[in-house]
């Protein structure tokens, strides 16, 4: 039997795979019509994600990384600098 954290992390995973590919076709993509109308799924996509994130933070089913530090992100920046 599942329980509501595998359910919503199972959506969650499903979710940033759909993101995933959207984001590899979409650039691939000549035709205008079909780039706006895989904009428009991709856009639908990240406010199902947002939301599914949220539930999943609220519930404690998910933790994130702790944030970086200013010397990490400033090395980060050297490296692409």
């Amino acid at each position: 039997m599942l329980d509501d954290k595998t359910m919503v992390t199972d959506a969650l995973m499903g979710v940033n795979g759909e993101l995933k590919t959207f984001g590899d076709m979409i650039p691939q993509t000549e035709n205008p019509e079909l780039k706006s109308k895989l904009k428009q799924f991709r856009n639908q996509c990240e406010i199902s994600q947002e939301e599914l994130y949220q539930i999943a933070r609220s519930k404690s089913y998910y933790v994130p990384a702790s944030a970086a530090t200013d010397e990490e992100m400033q090395h980060v920046k050297s490296l692409f600098s």
